[in-house]
């Protein structure tokens, strides 16, 4: 009897715990792969190894398996090791560079950016991972925040390098170009230099005093407001982000497709560092192609892709084809994908499993959506949140400063509401900050949060976490505008905008408007192919949709919506650009109550100024 009903209690008993938490497996999977990897960053801490050492062992243990394709090309790991060989007995012959010492790579995605990374890092070097879109000031700025003694840039960059070469010399810094040969005084070619050396090993010792908290790499932000800033990236955070294709599932036998460029977080440290500690092969390309992503993937038998931004949008904007669910793809691995997005990738291409994760370069908190709910970002774990703690408070987005009550601390917001992530800075969760770049370090710590002396890391992202822990992304804080006296949120406006059949691609911001408080919602929207614009489908979309507050009372159709080199939308100069038609040369719309949507005026606009029209 006592048997029976052990036996009935074991078999209802998985029933019961799906009922109470149908996310079980997913959080136990969670936590156990959560427990192997702090087991094996214990490890690493009493015995330090880097992941240099995790390449090598790679490279050891399957010397003739391919690390990386590019083109029509294909490396193994010992190749790559001993191409990397090559660079870092050049770079100490010639650039005389040593331990400690920080080099900066100006190139796009190619092979080369690999193997220049790999043979710094045996000398102990430190890589600055320039954005090889910056030219000019920027280009000047991100070079001087680091202190990098040498400049590698790509035979295609050279242009650009010429351009800021004086201040450069200035500076005495050693810059080098990808190719066999440089007539220009003051550049000196590397690649001929490469070809003479020998590819034996290098010894360790080179490399002896490196430890988790020496500086491994300094990744830029990606500008979308000011000049980039240059996050330190220590030896222990690049294990972290290393681990999360681990954290996902991604296995031995994988095939990764990297497009993403590699001077990003993304690209370099979730792609292919993450490739590195998993053992797989990587798939690399120059830069991301709508029109070759599918046939790249089956081509070289796909089974892992990254994505990031509006990527996941391109691919589903394209015209449906036959063949949408022939590949190999089982798995995607990013951020900033929208849920209508989601649903209709899912739809259209197949069974891929995504993975929508939340972090930043400086950031020292985050989050994975490890079982796959649609439109969350992440989700919580007690067990994470021991480890790394965190809270959402309130925030005054007018003000745009956290809320505080009488005692002078911040209040945490409850389950559902929206409020501004902040991360316990502390030793197992410190914040390095920025190179050389203490305002901006200090601009990010937030001091005195729920008790006196306390300090926390302000992400500034608001988030919202539901009643079973799902983490959704809302908007960042200076995307946010009021208008009056509601919080309005880009993302959700966009969102609406975008279930219209003729919109392509939405980018809401606020613009100040004369004489008013807050700003008021404007939209720079992009067409689908062969499709007209009509301002009352659009009209009546918003007005059953939207509040009067969050409609958009400007509309910008352009050819296509700016976005950064991560695919990030920029708002901040379209909002400095306004809504004045003899300033902008693309159409604009005015919504005119019970009207909808109308041609933008110089009349309009003198109505506006003047107070005559009501907003």
């Amino acid at each position: 009897m006592i048997a029976y009903i052990l036996f009935t209690v074991l078999a209802i008993l998985p029933l019961f715990i799906y009922l109470r938490n149908p996310y079980f497996l997913g959080d136990l999977r969670y936590a156990v792969t959560a427990i192997r990897i702090g087991m094996r960053m214990g490890k690493i801490k009493k015995n330090f190894s880097s992941l240099l050492d995790c390449f090598l062992d790679r490279a050891k243990k399957h010397p003739e398996k391919t690390f990386l394709i590019f083109e029509e090309s294909s490396y193994t790991y010992s190749q790559a090791d001993r191409e990397s060989n090559k660079v870092a007995r050049a770079l100490s012959t010639h650039a005389q560079l040593k331990e400690g010492d920080t080099a900066a790579l100006f190139l796009g995605n190619e092979p080369q950016f690999v193997w220049l990374w790999l043979g710094l890092a045996k000398l102990g070097c430190v890589a600055s991972l320039l954005n090889s879109n910056i030219r000019s000031k920027s280009l000047v700025h991100c070079f001087s925040c680091c202190e990098a003694k040498v400049l590698i840039a790509g035979a295609d960059l050279r242009g650009a390098v010429e351009e800021v070469l004086p201040a450069l010399r200035e500076q005495g810094i050693r810059v080098f170009i990808l190719s066999d040969h440089s007539d220009v005084e003051g550049i000196e070619s590397l690649s001929d230099k490469l070809e003479k050396t020998c590819d034996e090993p290098l010894s360790p010792q080179l490399r002896a005093n490196i430890n988790l908290k020496t500086p491994a790499l300094y990744i830029y932000t990606s500008g979308t407001t000011g000049l980039p800033k240059a996050a330190v990236v220590n030896h222990e955070r690049v294990w972290m982000s290393s681990f999360l294709q681990a954290m996902v599932g991604v296995h031995s036998s994988d095939v990764l497709y990297l497009y993403l460029p590699l001077y990003h977080t993304s690209g370099f440290l979730m792609g292919l560092c993450g490739a590195i500690e998993r053992g797989i092969t990587v798939v690399l390309r120059r830069k991301f192609s709508v029109s070759n992503f599918w046939n790249d993937c089956r081509k070289h038998n796909v089974t892992a892709i990254q994505y990031i931004g509006e990527i996941i949008r391109y691919l589903c904007n394209t015209p449906k084809k036959d063949n949408d669910k022939d590949h190999k793809v089982r798995l995607a691995l990013g951020n900033g994908i929208r849920s209508d997005t989601w649903v209709d990738f899912l739809q259209r291409f197949g069974n891929v499993r995504i993975c929508e994760c939340y972090g930043a370069t400086e950031s020292n908190v985050g989050f994975v959506n490890y079982v796959g709910k649609v439109g969350a970002i992440g989700r919580e774990h007690f067990l994470y949140k021991m480890s790394s703690p965190y809270a959402l408070i309130r925030y005054d987005t007018e003000k745009e400063e956290p809320v505080r009550n009488s005692r002078g601390f911040c209040i945490e917001v409850p389950k559902g509401e929206t409020g501004l992530l902040v991360g316990k800075i502390g030793q197992k969760t410190p914040f390095y900050g920025y190179a050389k770049n203490k305002q901006q370090t200090e601009k990010k710590k937030l001091r005195d949060v729920f008790e006196q002396g306390d300090l926390y890391f302000n992400s500034g992202d608001l988030l919202r976490i539901d009643e079973e822990g799902f983490v959704y992304f809302q908007d960042r804080i200076g995307d946010t505008f009021r208008w009056k006296g509601e919080n309005v949120a880009t993302t959700e406006v966009a969102d609406h905008l975008l279930t219209v059949d003729f919109i392509e691609e939405a980018n809401v911001y606020g613009v100040k408007v004369p004489g008013h408080e807050g700003r008021i919602g404007m939209a720079a929207l992009k067409l689908k192919e062969n499709t007209d614009f009509d301002g009352t489908a659009i009209y009546q979309h918003v007005k059953n949709y939207l509040p009067s507050y969050a409609r958009p009372r400007f509309l910008r159709i352009q050819d296509a919506v700016a976005v950064t080199g991560t695919f990030k939308q920029l708002k901040a100069k379209l909002a400095e650009e306004g809504f004045d038609p003899a300033v902008i040369q693309d159409p604009l719309f005015f919504l005119e109550d019970g009207k909808g949507y109308v041609p933008m005026t110089q009349e309009i606009l003198t109505a506006i100024t003047e107070g005559t029209l009501k907003l």
